[in-house]
């Protein structure tokens, strides 16, 4: 077994060579094919990326009534920050209020002559609620819906919560991840299938050529796996010159690419980029979806384009 196998390696070594212009146009085929997928990846991410940050712009806001005690409103800060559903609860004091407003309406005259007159603070403490997903905020939304249902009504700690103000945005929020994430997944499969269809295309159209060498070795009595590994052999050496070669060509491209968002991407810190960030940290990502892809086509697309000629 040991011997077949090294003359089915070596075989396939000397087809891939043989057949320098054949091997040439199925690497060029894998190559665009991949350089497709690996820009699917890259926009894969960038589009998380943005709903990463529209998504960290999206919170529920509590408001205070201005005689909440400390306590009250630190006792409310534990309780929400044990929920599974809560990423974050940043808490803004009535002095830190009163200063942002101002800090806002620091061009508005009459606005700040008004609130000088007032001569206390009007504004009440703030919790501001991020979830870990965009489909929780209901349910913070119910349990402070909740707590405010058990608040004595002569003395009530919470004023507002600003849920059903950004509901709408929540919620389409949400509808857009489902969306992309979706509609990804099914760009991705199609690429996918996209470039073993058209590799197979390319490596049936070169195994053509050794229809008669195929015939001759079933003639001898070649088991249809000695007939097929040299094939195989050939096609997994095209798509790893493929993998390879879209790795190093995505390299320059990513400069290339983020040269008009980053002035000096030389001398820019290699995360600095966030596409070049993301490929350079995650290179191993990359090597084994590409190469390994690339591998995994050439020999498929090899093992299908040949049995045609193995069909008795």
């Amino acid at each position: 077994m040991w011997v077949a196998f090294k003359r089915i390696v070596r075989s396939g070594a000397i087809n891939f060579w043989r057949s320098a212009f054949v091997s040439l146009a199925a690497i060029f085929v894998m190559t665009v094919a991949l350089f497709m997928i690996a820009s699917t990846m890259l926009d894969n991410y960038s589009l998380r990326q943005a709903l990463e940050d529209l998504q960290e712009k999206v919170d529920i806001n509590v408001y205070f009534v201005t005689t909440a005690s400390e306590g009250e409103i630190a006792s409310l800060k534990t309780a929400l920050e044990s929920l599974p559903e809560v990423a974050e609860v940043a808490y803004t004091s009535r002095d830190q209020a009163l200063q942002e407003f101002r800090d806002r309406h620091s061009g508005d005259a009459l606005t700040i002559q008004a609130l000088d007159e007032l001569g206390e603070n009007p504004l009440g403490a703030s919790l501001s609620i991020r979830a870990h997903q965009t489909s929780h905020y209901e349910g913070v939304a119910a349990f402070l819906a909740d707590r405010q249902a058990l608040e004595d009504p002569q003395s009530p700690v919470i004023d507002r919560v600003n849920y059903a103000r950004n509901q709408v945005a929540i919620d389409r929020l949400g509808d857009i991840i489902d969306d992309t994430q979706t509609t990804n997944t099914i760009r991705t499969s199609i690429l996918l299938l996209l470039a073993i269809f058209v590799s197979f295309v390319t490596i049936r159209l070169a195994i053509h050529h050794s229809r008669e060498e195929i015939g001759v070795m079933r003639l001898v009595g070649a088991s249809n796996a000695f007939i097929r590994g040299p094939f195989v052999v050939t096609g997994i050496m095209q798509g790893l010159f493929a993998g390879v070669l879209v790795l190093i060509l995505l390299y320059p491209a990513l400069i290339f690419y983020e040269s008009a968002f980053y002035p000096f991407p030389f001398f820019e810190e290699v995360s600095g980029g966030m596409l070049l960030g993301y490929y350079v940290h995650n290179f191993p990502y990359f090597l084994l979806v590409l190469v390994g892809g690339g591998i995994i086509i050439g020999a498929v697309s090899s093992a299908l384009a040949v049995s045609r000629y193995l069909r008795v």
